[in-house]
């Protein structure tokens, strides 16, 4: 089963509750649009915007606010607080690409990041639920998300003065299938992957740095590598992370021009493999890009930013320690 069913599996296949037509951001902060008119490359959905949240769904005692059918991508801004560092994080929520989870990967991310004098842009890119219609995925499987996050970040160094950012300390931070796009924006930036539609797209959008938080899709059992390669195999792995290997996913295209990289990964996490962030990591490696991996034994998938009980909850300390060691928050 592909990571993107399995994250998805993380936050309920089943009828959610409390539903609700369209997110919102807490008062005092705006959505942006982040395309003047319709998205490039749009697709179908089943129905409108929807905010789901399943009380029996619990993230360290919290219940988790979902997002899907989202076509209308926005960018929310969160201004630094206190003494600015000028450094910016654009936070790309994970879901297995059908949803968002915008408050544990999210809204809390920029709770943690503001304080720190760190202006946080929360990015609601298009996603698309299980249903009769195409949905979206990682790049090249889908562009949509990539697209976003291609503009996003033109947009973010078009608007840094106004929103007191250095221009060369804007990064990207995801979790799961945002951690995928985290690694697709980090070496996707040279060609947007849609026609310019203003002076946003004649910025760069490579990130300054760039965290991947258990993140999915970058590595391939052999089964798969054959798959891409073309070669037709009969056996069928009898789990999900049999016959894994550490072959990073060929769709990444790793260069030594691949902006530094932080790591987070459990290794009991069995919804994205151990295997995708140890691909990533030794790819960087080999690039050499400079990189940080942090490989706790336990803590599964999708703990975000709360405190669950294992040592990998305290990880928001160790990015901090990192942005000081590569230059992008004083010490």
């Amino acid at each position: 089963m592909k990571s993107s069913r399995l994250a998805l599996l993380v936050f309920g296949t089943t009828l959610l509750h409390a539903q609700q037509t369209g997110w919102q951001p807490s008062p005092g902060h705006n959505q942006i649009a982040i395309w003047p008119g319709e998205a490039p490359d749009p697709q179908p959905v089943a129905g409108l915007e929807k905010v789901e949240i399943d009380p029996k769904f619990l993230i360290a005692g919290k219940t988790v606010v979902g997002v899907s059918n989202v076509t209308r991508p926005t960018m929310t801004v969160y201004p630094a607080e206190g003494e600015n560092s000028g450094a910016a994080v654009v936070v790309f929520p994970g879901g297995g690409y059908q949803m968002l989870a915008m408050d544990l990967e999210g809204t809390e991310v920029c709770d943690w990041l503001t304080p720190k004098g760190i202006t946080c842009i929360l990015l609601k890119y298009r996603v698309t639920d299980i249903g009769p219609y195409p949905k979206s995925g990682p790049y090249p499987e889908s562009p949509m998300a990539l697209e976003d996050a291609q503009r996003t970040l033109g947009l973010v160094r078009l608007h840094a003065a106004e929103w007191h950012i250095d221009p060369r300390k804007i990064g990207v931070l995801g979790f799961s299938a945002g951690g995928h796009l985290v690694a697709a924006i980090s070496n996707y930036y040279q060609r947007r992957l849609y026609p310019p539609v203003d002076a946003a797209d004649n910025q760069s959008c490579r990130p300054d740095f760039a965290v991947a938080v258990y993140p999915g899709h970058l590595s391939l059992s052999a089964a798969e590598w054959d798959a891409k390669q073309g070669v037709r195999k009969f056996a069928v792995p009898h789990s999900p992370n049999a016959d894994r290997n550490l072959t990073l996913n060929p769709d990444i295209h790793v260069t030594r021009d691949t902006p530094p990289t932080f790591l987070l990964q459990a290794e009991d996490d069995h919804i994205d493999s151990v295997y995708d962030a140890l691909a990533y990591y030794i790819a960087l490696e080999k690039a050499g890009v400079p990189a940080e991996m942090h490989l706790y034994a336990q803590g599964g998938h999708a703990f975000g930013l709360r405190r669950a009980g294992p040592p990998i909850t305290a990880w928001p300390e160790r990015v901090e320690t990192w942005l000081r060691t590569i230059g992008m928050i004083p010490e």
